[in-house]
Parts: C-alpha cells; sequence; structure tokens
C-alpha cells in the first residue's frame, strides 16, 4: 500500500483526483478516478467516495494495491510491428483484433500479442499495458505502442495537444459530391444505444474531420481522412452524419452492408509524431490490407 502524507501547504483545498498524479507519478487523473471508485483511496483511514474531495494539512493519504489478481495470458498472435526501439514502437493492426482486454474478457487482444512478443510494455493500467491510443476490433493500421512508463505520457501529453496526426482511409457508401471539406459535429454516446455514439450539439465533445476525395466509384467514393481530436467512433460517426457512412459498417448506416457484410472498410494509414527521446518527427504509412483492396475491387464493377 502505497502513503502520502500532505505536508505542503500549496495541496490545501485542491481536488484529490488532481494531486495524487502529482504525488504519484505512475498515475493518471483518470486512473486516481477509476481508483476511488474502485474505493482503493483512503484518506485518514476513510474511504474517499467522491473525486472532488479537497485536501487538507496532515491528510494521510492511502492506495490500496487492486488488480493484483490480474492476468493477462501471453499469446502467440501474428503481428505486424513496423517499427521498434527501445521506447516505442509501431503496430500495423490486423482487421478483427481487439486491441486491449475489457467486459471480462482478458484474451485474444493486441495486448496478449504484444505480450508474448515484445513483454517490456509502459504499465499505466494494468488492463491496457502498452497502449497509448486505440482503433476499433474491425479498423485496420497504425497504432503507437509504449514500451515505459515515461514515453507513454509524452505521448499521451502529444496527443492532447493534438501533436500527434492520423490520416485514414476508408470506402463510404455514395458518391460525394465535394473534392474534399471538413465535418465539424460534437460527439457523445447514444442514450438511445449505448454500443453507439452520436452526434449531439448540446452536450457532444468537440470533433473535427477533414476529407478529400481520392477516388469515385459508381455507388462508392474512396476518401483520405485526417482526425483532429480522435473521439470514439468519431469517423464512423461523422460520416453517417453526412449520409455517406463507411462500407461494410456494422452499427452506424443504414442498408450499407448489402455488399461487404464484415466490418467496415475503414484502415488507419499514416501516423505522425515527435519521438520522446530523440525529439525527431517519425513518419509512418501502411499498404492498403487485401480486404480493403478487395472491397474497392467490387465497387469498380458494379
Amino acid at each position: 500500500m502505497k502513503v502520502f502524507k500532505i505536508i505542503s501547504r500549496d495541496f490545501i483545498n485542491q481536488r484529490i483526483d488532481k494531486i495524487m498524479p502529482i504525488l504519484d507519478k505512475d498515475l493518471s487523473r483518470s486512473q486516481i478516478q477509476k481508483l476511488i471508485k474502485n474505493k482503493a483511496i483512503f484518506v485518514n483511514d476513510q474511504t474517499i467516495k467522491k473525486a472532488n474531495y479537497l485536501i487538507k494539512i496532515n491528510d494521510e493519504i492511502k492506495i490500496k494495491p487492486v488488480n493484483q489478481d490480474i492476468y493477462l495470458a501471453k499469446e502467440n498472435i501474428p503481428i505486424d510491428i513496423l517499427y521498434e526501439d527501445n521506447d516505442l514502437l509501431i503496430v500495423n493492426k490486423q482487421r478483427g483484433l481487439v486491441v486491449h482486454p475489457g467486459n471480462g474478457n482478458k484474451e485474444h487482444t493486441l495486448v496478449n500479442a504484444l505480450l508474448y512478443h515484445i513483454g517490456k510494455l509502459s504499465r499505466l493500467d494494468n488492463y491496457r499495458p502498452g497502449i497509448v491510443h486505440r482503433l476499433d476490433k474491425d479498423t485496420s493500421g497504425m497504432l503507437l505502442i509504449a514500451k515505459n512508463n515515461k514515453t507513454h505520457r509524452l505521448l499521451a501529453k502529444q496527443f492532447l495537444n493534438h501533436k500527434i496526426h492520423r490520416e485514414y482511409k476508408a470506402l463510404v457508401n455514395g458518391v460525394l459530391e465535394e473534392d474534399e471539406g471538413k465535418i465539424v459535429a460534437p460527439i457523445s454516446r447514444s442514450k438511445i444505444n449505448p454500443l453507439k455514439m452520436c452526434v449531439d450539439p448540446v452536450n457532444g465533445k468537440n470533433a473535427e474531420s477533414s476529407f478529400k476525395v481520392l477516388k469515385r466509384f459508381k455507388k462508392a467514393t474512396l476518401v483520405l481522412i485526417e482526425l483532429k481530436q480522435g473521439r470514439t467512433h468519431q469517423i464512423r460517426v461523422h460520416f453517417e452524419y453526412i449520409k455517406h457512412p463507411i462500407v461494410g459498417d456494422k452499427i452506424y448506416g443504414l442498408n450499407n452492408k448489402n455488399i461487404i457484410s464484415d466490418g467496415q472498410i475503414l484502415h488507419a494509414y499514416k501516423i505522425s509524431f515527435i519521438h520522446p527521446t530523440t525529439n525527431k518527427k517519425m513518419v509512418f504509412k501502411s499498404k492498403l490490407p487485401n480486404y480493403f483492396l478487395n472491397a474497392i475491387s467490387r465497387f469498380k464493377f458494379e
């Protein structure tokens, strides 16, 4: 159990979820909030129930170890590693692979594969070692993986400050008239279907997606997309919103599975960032996978 004694007056009347990441560099604010929710943080031997608890002088804060029983299996699942050094790696994730364990599932994910092939990963989250950002199960492409906590924090900061740039290629239903455009529409979780996100001008978080048409077919359009924020399902929600859902998407869009029925035709094609250690700009691209090329071929002859 970790124990912290508050002796600095600079911390007085500050929220506990803001101060604890300063005291314990291995924990983020969101992790502190989860620990509070799981009744794992005590102040003066009393369980803290809310993250807005205001710290007082001489408070004694204890963090009870949690998730010590978590065991994530190492699985020999093939992964395509495009780059690796002492701090990070770039993985070209295959379609159909879940990124990290969740909802009671601890197996058959990219994390299980990383533990087998790499082993050394950041541990800011026991369920998501190494995972700085994610892709949906049926979205393929570029993922940035951290091998230590320092790198993880620095990369997360770049994401927060929109310093990491990502580009996607997608096949969308229908023919887009504009050669390029920008979709600006706030996103929140759907109140009707918890598996979906939706455009919500009132309660949604800012979300901006820019696109450029690469190729038009009779019934579909190949587009290049750049994200500013990267909200959950952002591309899928935005293109449904403008009535051009991603081809094959099982959740978003009506009647868009008539040709492709096993998942959205969406690939994280490019990622660029500043390396946290060398301070050099890193740029990585990946070729369109076979499933994507096959989908394009089917629309060519429609």
